[in-house]
């Protein structure tokens, strides 16, 4: 029997509120949970429990465990992205962000826990140890120098300079791309897939990261304040190069579509091969489209 998205989103939230309770610094782990619990979908770790259910194995605790570290790290990528010296918002899913209510220095402190944290949490995980190394090593390379942060080094170096399609897509493979491919290839990994079908979920990854960054760069131009829960027009206001300001809107938004295409007809085939349930997967793949496209 299949846990409800309800229930899996649960157990997710005490997963992320239970690494945290032993106390060092107070204000530090307030900083840390007042970000990790300020909502958002949950995306990234619902991929990797969908897909881990999807072969029908049911949840343990060892798999919250690893959707958790990846939570973890998105977290911090968000903490760190919108103080002052990078892209200096006020809000992030409708509430002030971790700098405008902790102050700068502990809001950096509160990102560095959420970027160190998961690797420790990783090793503690009750998984065979080479399945623990493999994803170690896959967590590390989505999110540091070859992953996350690159992309976002990348994006703020192409600020105020005419990019092209190449170059735009380059940076967002890595910034938002490497954790969103992370969750596919960990859910393969645990599974103990084929490498064959590992490379192809990785590729399905990389398919729906880049969608999920079209899909943000088009809401930024067309949503508003409450249905983004953060700033519009931050990205025009900031003179950066995005798939709207280089494909034009409806480009954008055939692009986007195009994308998610790619990724659900792979789906489908493996499927097909694999004799698998993607239908949870499907759907929340499915949920990145834009009404009204």
């Amino acid at each position: 029997m299949r846990t409800s998205k309800v229930e899996k989103k649960r157990l997710l939230e005490d997963t992320l509120a239970a690494y945290y309770q032993p106390l060092v610094a107070d204000q530090l782990n307030q900083a840390i949970l007042y970000s990790l619990k300020a909502g958002g979908k949950r995306i990234r770790p619902m991929i990797f429990l969908n897909l881990v259910e999807a072969f029908g194995i049911p949840l343990s605790t060892a798999h919250y465990q690893v959707a958790a570290t990846v939570e973890m790290i998105h977290t911090a990528s968000l903490i760190h992205d919108d103080l002052p010296a990078m892209d200096n918002d006020d809000y992030r899913r409708g509430q002030l962000t971790n700098h405008k209510v902790y102050g700068e220095a502990v809001a950096i402190l509160a990102g560095d826990s959420l970027f160190l944290d998961p690797f420790g949490f990783l090793s503690q995980i009750d998984l065979p140890a080479p399945i623990l190394l493999q994803l170690i090593r896959e967590l590390s390379q989505a999110s540091g120098t070859f992953g996350m942060v690159a992309g976002q080094t990348l994006d703020m170096m192409g600020e105020g300079r005419s990019l092209t399609l190449g170059e735009l897509q380059q940076i967002h493979a890595h910034k938002t791309g490497t954790l969103f491919t992370f969750p596919f290839v960990a859910a393969a990994i645990v599974l103990e897939l084929s490498p064959e079908i590992i490379e192809r979920f990785r590729n399905i990854g990389k398919l729906t990261g880049l969608a999920f960054q079209v899909r943000d760069d088009i809401l930024d131009v067309t949503a508003s304040f409450e249905e983004i829960g953060k700033t519009p027009n931050k990205d025009q206001d900031a003179h950066k190069a995005t798939y709207p300001s280089l494909m034009g809107l409806e480009g954008a938004r055939v692009f986007l579509e195009e994308c998610l295409q790619q990724a659900l007809v792979e789906l489908e085939q493996i499927e097909q091969e694999e004799a698998c349930d993607l239908r949870d997967l499907v759907a929340l793949i499915e949920s990145m489209r834009i009404k009204n496209v």
